[in-house]
């Protein structure tokens, strides 16, 4: 924690206290896999906001989101979005959220600077708060802008990860998620900590979606470390840059006291080796006479969850068809969590053992590719 920098290696697993642009600009060129930045809004409230009841609204009033004017804002983004693309590797993408009063001109800027726009993401707020004049609808979105570093650049998309997420869909650019609250909500004497904690959820999403294991993602407006504590979950090396020492100390206990994953299968299917790796359809055991249509697999080798294969290599339960991934889920005990229908399912030998359907997999692969 606010170790100096190593001109010639990046320092990762660290919180850097003092200013972004000063700390992004003593990085190494190239070092950063994803940038994930979560800047001051520039909300320009100009009054306190009252419940009905009249109690007061625990706002976004801090210094921090204070500018003098929309030219000095745009000055400070055009420093900070500058100071990212030079440590941004040219494979590296960099996600921004904002608000209607900094959105717009935040993509301006990306695309002055030769960023390259890959998507923006409404992030639907499942429990936002309302409007309590009653003068304007109530805001229940953030939108997330997603960038590479210029037109072409190759970058990082997890696209089976998100699909798997997503009941085998693939994913769409409006993510319904509910805001920080309850325990995850970081709290002192019964106040925020800090007044724009992101859920952990939404980072989730961002950190598979555009990451590997083991890449670096680096966050410049820290604060409590949500960007830390997830990226160290998922087994991703990560760097904030803080310039509140209160906050640093917050994100440095948080960070501590996250462990990451126990193992990959562990995580949400990112399956990040998937690119690198051999696809099976499901289908081709059944096509190779590994398993038939018809035969019965069982969930977690339980005699009592059991599923039929159907010719087309989808799975019959319930009354519910799908892949064994969306199956697999629909008996999982949370049905928000994903399933990997491979190491879910288990068909029974002729002796009554119960046998991993990835075992098939890999007798597979090893009969048209070798060991």
């Amino acid at each position: 924690m606010g170790g100096s920098v190593d001109s010639t290696a990046i320092q990762v697993d660290q919180i850097y206290h003092g200013d972004c642009v000063q700390v992004l600009n003593s990085l190494p060129e190239q070092s950063v896999d994803l940038i994930f930045a979560d800047p001051p809004y520039n909300l320009q409230l100009q009054q306190e906001l009252r419940r009905p009841n009249q109690s007061l609204v625990d706002a976004v009033n801090d210094e921090w989101d204070q500018f003098e004017s929309f030219a000095a804002y745009d000055a400070f983004t055009r420093q900070w979005l500058t100071a990212c693309q030079r440590v941004l590797k040219d494979t590296g993408t960099l996600w921004v959220i904002g608000s209607y009063h900094n959105i717009y001109r935040i993509g301006a800027l990306l695309q002055d600077l030769d960023f390259w726009l890959l998507n923006s993401i409404i992030w639907v707020k499942a429990n936002p708060m309302p409007n309590f004049r009653g003068v304007r609808f109530t805001h229940a979105h953030e939108e997330l802008i997603w960038a590479s570093k210029r037109k072409g650049s190759r970058h990082t998309f997890n696209h089976h990860a998100m699909k798997s997420l997503n009941d085998d869909l693939q994913m769409r650019s409006d993510w319904l998620l509910p805001i920080c609250s309850g325990a995850e909500r970081i709290q002192e004497n019964g106040h925020k900590a800090h007044s724009t904690q992101k859920p952990e959820s939404l980072l989730e999403r961002v950190i598979l979606s555009s990451s590997n294991v083991g890449d670096v993602i680096l966050d410049p407006f820290f604060g409590t470390g949500t960007t830390g504590a997830v990226a160290k979950r998922l087994h991703r090396r990560w760097i904030g840059i803080e310039r509140d020492a209160h906050y640093v100390q917050i994100a440095q206990q948080r960070i501590d006291a996250t462990s990451p994953a126990a193992s990959e299968t562990d995580l949400p299917i990112s399956l990040d080796k998937k690119r690198t790796q051999r696809r099976v359809p499901f289908r081709n055991l059944i096509e190779a006479g590994l398993l038939t249509a018809g035969q019965t697999l069982y969930f977690r080798a339980d005699r009592t969850l059991l599923a039929q294969i159907q010719p087309g290599g989808k799975l019959s339960v319930d009354g519910f068809t799908g892949s064994i991934h969306a199956t697999g889920k629909r008996l999982t005990h949370n049905n928000n969590s994903p399933c990997n229908g491979w190491t879910s399912w288990y068909y029974e030998t002729p002796d009554g053992a119960m046998v991993m359907i990835d075992t098939l997999r890999q007798s597979y692969l090893e009969s048209i590719w070798g060991k």
